[in-house]
This record gives C-alpha cells, structure tokens and sequence, in this order.
C-alpha cells in the first residue's frame, strides 16, 4: 500500500531546526536514506520556501477561477513538504512517520491506487 507522509512545518518546529540546522540535516538526511535502502520510499519533495510564495486558486460558484496570492489555508503550520511511501499497512506508515527525527507535524494519508 502507498501513503503519502505530508509534512508540515511550525514556527517552533523551524525555531528548533534553525537552532542546529546541521545536527537535524544529518539525521533527515540519514533517515531518507534508510527509507530508500528499505525499498519503502517511492518519492517525495520538499517545497521551495525560499522564493516565491504559493498561489491558491479556487472555483468560484459561478465555475470561474479566482487567483490569489497565498496559501489555501492560513493558520501557524504550513506544508513543507511529502514524502511516498510504500508499507504493508496503515500501521506501518504510522512508523515510519514517527521516525521522522526532526520536529515537524506528519500526516498519513493513503494513496487511492488505480487497480
């Protein structure tokens, strides 16, 4: 089964991870690595915060498209990023999110396969 492992980044959680930046790179980047020798790991991307902000588009009820400047959904967390894994189980995605070592909030969500 795949599940999509999306991250989400807090303003404490980039406070803690400024703090060492090194020490928490080292262990994302070894984790990742264990994911991938596993054969877990399907694919995934962190989103560039560095440059331009999102844009949000949304149908309007008319049907027309209307574009703004912004996130869809404002609040303290953000979406860093995500990450595709594929487990035998729900559980199993369940731990492998909470061996995530740095602090950032993850979320599991399955992944609709095509048969």
């Amino acid at each position: 089964m795949k599940f999509a492992l999306v991250i989400f980044e807090t303003d404490e959680s980039r406070r803690r991870i400024k703090e060492d930046r090194s020490a928490y790179r080292s262990a994302y980047e070894a984790w990742i690595g264990e994911l991938a020798g596993s054969g877990r790991l399907v694919g995934g991307d962190a989103l560039d915060t560095g440059t331009a902000g999102p844009v949000t588009v949304r149908t309007t009820g008319e049907g027309t498209p209307e574009v703004t400047e912004g996130p869809a959904y404002v609040g303290e967390e953000s979406l860093g990023g995500w990450f595709v894994v594929e487990v035998a189980d729900r559980e199993e995605a369940v731990g492998v999110a909470k061996s995530l070592p740095t602090p950032e909030t993850v979320e599991v969500r399955p992944l609709l396969e095509s048969a």
